[in-house]
């Protein structure tokens, strides 16, 4: 029996060996999925449930080999409630071939270059007295507060969008989870 031992103990480490690299690796579940550091944004939210309306805009939009790129990108990702919340049709509408223009113009809407985390913006927040600004792939500015403890995302409209879920990191950026579509002026 104690000859067993040192073979169980390895056959132990070797099994923990195998998994403490994945363990380590998953930093957030969104939406029942772990988002592993090492998988680009498009990898990610391709297993989220809470993302199944932004993944198949961004399918309709053609954006996939965009966001599956070098970046790094900042992405505020609506969750299917968010897109639920907007008028009856809105989704169905900008999914159609002929309004791939206006649906890319809402995506790359929720899109900052760079890799910006919560601490980035707050201290953004903090240099800009209290808002800071950054604009974002579509070309218009999204504007960034700090209240009651949540950062939130306004539009150009001034509806806001919180961050519900922060700092998921990817391979190639990082995804802010926001409840609302954030929509250009």
């Amino acid at each position: 029996m104690n000859a067993r031992i040192p073979l169980l103990a390895a056959a132990l480490a070797a099994g923990v060996a195998f998994i403490a690299p994945a363990l380590a690796e998953m930093t957030t579940m969104v939406g029942g999925a772990p988002m592993y550091p090492s998988r680009n944004i498009v990898e990610n939210a391709v297993h989220s449930k809470d993302h199944t309306t932004l993944v198949a805009a961004v399918k309709a939009a053609g954006l996939v080999d965009t966001l599956a790129g070098a970046g790094p990108f900042t992405v505020f990702a609506p969750t299917n409630e968010a897109f639920a919340r907007l008028p009856a049709g809105t989704v169905e509408t900008l999914l159609k071939p002929e309004n791939k223009a206006q649906l890319t113009s809402v995506l790359t809407y929720h899109v900052v270059p760079g890799r910006m985390t919560a601490a980035d913006i707050d201290a953004l927040i903090k240099q800009g007295g209290g808002k800071a600004m950054l604009k974002t792939v579509e070309g218009e500015d999204l504007t960034f507060e700090h209240r009651d403890g949540h950062l939130w995302v306004i539009d150009a409209k001034g509806d806001k969008a919180e961050v519900t879920i922060p700092n998921v990191m990817q391979s190639n950026g990082v995804i802010q989870v926001i409840n609302k579509v954030l929509l250009p002026g």
